[in-house]
């Protein structure tokens, strides 16, 4: 998306990621002799970012997409977005972009499209009539997405207790949305199958970022290009709705205005920089927490600020589906082991540590 719908784009393996050659990372208590203790504050206060920020955007999204039509939102949000991002690397790391291959610009834009076009596009679209909390909950289905994807398309290990995981999410998906329920009343069958869309868009950019992908070595910069080229995408999304059609900027509310800055600012670059920041320094156990975190917060904020209401049915099926992330998310945690980002590295991909796809890269991430 997120992110995450604010949910940002996937951050990049490296040149040498599709061949493993990228080396092995030390395990967290290694790198905990090299790296300076990190103050328990700042810590918590970067994951309560995390969990509140990235949390909180698909109600900012609700509240954008009221007055802005939203892949026009979702467009000039990353064109914003990867802009300051791309001018702040060309004027402190000039040496990236000039390192810039076609290859590497190729993915970039293949993965931008996957991550901010597919997957954060179709969340704004699906919020349109959908519920907040109902999106956040069908968004969260993502490490679900990415796990099964990866077994089916790159032979990924599935163990037993994953696979139980897989299965015990499609369950919270089909009570949540099956017909009868007032919860998901208003929202168009188009908006649901948009958001069940979104997190598959999100686990395919993700797992190509992971595997297949050329990306640029510094995060930041692959981050900005997937941005950019999202926006691109979206605008064309944008174009082919004909969104543009009579759509006039003065019409936008103050609330929209605002939620747009929020989702842009705060959603975008501080989440993001929080999120790269943790990588380094934090148990990537403890950085995927907000893959089940995200929802509830989404969930609480829904129904104080827009008066959402969830039934006991859309209750039961959002806490299967939190647990069913939980579960996913701690099994291949533990498979993986506990990892760190060397300065010289970028970020761990999506089967490290999930993105929100409410932030469309780390930066939601993934919203």
């Amino acid at each position: 998306m997120a992110g995450q719908a604010g949910h940002e784009p996937e951050a990049s393996r490296g040149a040498h990621s599709a061949q493993g050659t990228q080396g092995s990372r030390s395990t967290h208590a290694g790198h905990a002799g090299h790296e300076p203790a990190v103050s328990p504050v700042a810590l918590w206060g970067a994951m309560l970012i995390l969990y509140l920020v990235w949390g909180s955007t698909y109600l900012f999204i609700a509240i954008s997409v009221q007055t802005i039509p939203p892949f026009v939102m979702a467009s000039v949000r990353f064109l914003i977005s990867g802009g300051i991002l791309l001018g702040w690397i060309a004027l402190r790391q000039r040496g990236a972009l000039r390192s810039l291959t076609r290859r590497e610009l190729r993915d970039s834009a293949i993965v931008g499209a996957l991550l901010l076009g597919g997957g954060m596009g179709l969340v704004a679209w699906g919020e349109l009539t959908a519920p907040s909390s109902i999106a956040a909950l069908l968004i969260a289905m993502m490490p679900v997405w990415v796990a099964l994807l990866g077994r089916i398309f790159l032979g990924e290990r599935l163990p037993w207790i994953t696979a139980a995981g897989i299965a015990l999410g499609f369950a919270g998906v089909v009570i949540l949305v099956w017909p009868g329920d007032l919860s998901t009343a208003g929202a168009e069958p188009a908006a649901i199958g948009a958001l069940i869309l979104s997190p598959i868009c999100w686990a395919t950019g993700s797992l190509y970022a992971a595997h297949r992908a050329r990306l640029p070595r510094n995060p930041s910069l692959a981050t900005s290009l997937q941005m950019l080229f999202g926006s691109l995408t979206l605008a064309v999304m944008a174009l082919l709705t004909g969104e543009l059609v009579g759509f006039d900027p003065a019409s936008i509310s103050t609330a929209s205005a605002i939620s747009f800055v929020y989702l842009t600012l705060v959603g975008s670059l501080i989440a993001y920089s929080a999120f790269v920041w943790l990588l380094r320094v934090a148990p990537l156990p403890l950085v995927a927490t907000y893959a089940y975190v995200n929802p509830a917060v989404a969930v609480v904020l829904g129904a104080l600020v827009l008066d959402e209401t969830l039934t006991p049915r859309a209750l039961l099926a959002g806490g299967i589906i939190v647990a069913a992330v939980a579960i996913i998310v701690t099994t291949r945690g533990r498979l993986r082991g506990r990892r760190i980002v060397h300065q010289d590295e970028e970020p761990a991909s999506i089967d490290d540590a999930p993105r929100p796809a409410n932030q469309a890269l780390p930066v939601d991430a993934e919203a």
